[in-house]
């Protein structure tokens, strides 16, 4: 069989139908895991006694074990271990899951962006009067966001590429129809090089909005 370059192109509007999803999952569990990074960073850096040693064993989990078998655990584990999230849906699951893996590396960037401002600034800081609520805003937090950005940047494309895990649990997005229009034209390198280059192409989109965001939020720190 040859390469059908004309069947590839008709399927990039069908495809697309499903990118809202991928989207979906990608953006909603970004927002999660920027939260629950974020806070499993402050609870590393002020060392809080008990919490930080169960964030520690959480990242290291989530770290240290496959996405896909994390997603399986939730969708189909949690519900035996807890009632409460019997009804609970495949694109909930996949939130979820992602979430909390994607949370466990934002904190180990979130921490190196903290300890990375110098600790003379916090402590000239304090002695002119302000308190750690105002230094925490006026200067911890600017330069640790700037300093977070690019491993934050890389997190997050690495979210978008495991959003395709979620078919594996039955939720349809962009990878799973692809797969179906594979297996039912049994031209599978075309129908995959095509949900390929939209991934790519949502990469390059990101990267450079991201780059854009960068130079932006250096500006104040360039001469």
């Amino acid at each position: 069989m040859t390469f059908d370059l004309g069947y590839m192109i008709e399927l990039f509007p069908e495809l697309l139908k499903y990118l809202p999803m991928t989207l979906y999952l990608t953006i909603v569990s970004m927002f999660f895991a920027i939260i629950i990074g974020a806070i499993f960073a402050v609870v590393l850096v002020n060392k809080v006694p008990v919490l930080s040693q169960i964030v520690q064993v959480l990242i290291s989990f989530f770290r240290g074990t496959p996405a896909i078998v994390q997603l399986l655990l939730i969708y189909f584990g949690l519900p035996q271990l807890l009632p409460i999230f019997t009804d609970m849906s495949a694109e909930s699951a996949s939130i979820l899951t992602f979430s909390l893996n994607t949370a466990a590396y934002l904190a180990e960037v979130f921490r190196a962006a903290l300890l990375s401002v110098d600790e003379g600034q916090v402590e000239a800081a304090i002695s002119v009067g302000l308190n750690y609520r105002q230094t925490l805003k006026g200067i911890i937090l600017p330069q640790a966001i700037r300093n977070a950005i690019p491993g934050t940047g890389n997190t997050f494309v690495g979210l978008l590429k495991n959003s395709s895990l979620a078919f594996t649990i039955g939720v349809v997005e962009l990878l799973a129809q692809g797969k179906l229009y594979a297996s039912n034209s049994l031209k599978f390198f075309e129908a995959y090089l095509a949900v390929a280059l939209i991934y790519w192409a949502l990469t390059i989109l990101y990267t450079l909005l991201q780059n854009w965001y960068e130079k932006r939020a250096n500006a104040p720190y360039t001469r």
